[in-house]
């Protein structure tokens, strides 16, 4: 990343769909972010069985502290019985869930309101994020 990368910061946006709350992140989700983003998701995640999609296609970064913050909501969300469901059509996304041992971790949706309501949950247990294992 050069010297004169211009920072976006993360912003976020909030709605219900049904008991399905579908947050939309737009920015950067990275260490200096993740601090903001934490909290709310800590309380989105905290009842019983949350209902969470986070839509990142405004994402135009994210770095391993912004996967750690997924992976946290993602098990947070697994001990309560939930779903949660992330939205991406970035290829570059994909890329860095496979290359990062993430890829099938999450369900993955190019777009919200194509999957079916049964939409798969994750089979595999709980992540830790390289390095916090």
């Amino acid at each position: 990343m050069s010297e004169s990368h211009a920072r976006t910061a993360l912003s976020h946006t909030e709605r219900a769909v049904g008991s399905t709350t579908v947050v939309t992140l737009s920015g950067e989700v990275d260490l200096a972010t993740r601090l903001s983003l934490a909290p709310r998701l800590d309380v989105l995640t905290a009842g019983p069985r949350p209902d969470l999609v986070l839509d990142l296609r405004s994402v135009a970064f994210i770095d391993c502290a912004g996967l750690g913050l997924l992976c946290r909501a993602r098990n947070r969300v697994a001990a309560r019985g939930g779903r949660l469901r992330l939205v991406s059509d970035s290829t570059s996304f994909r890329r860095i869930l496979r290359r990062t041992g993430l890829a099938g971790v999450f369900a993955l949706l190019p777009e919200f309101g194509t999957a079916p309501a049964t939409a798969p949950v994750s089979r595999h247990g709980p992540v830790v994020p390289a390095g916090q294992g």
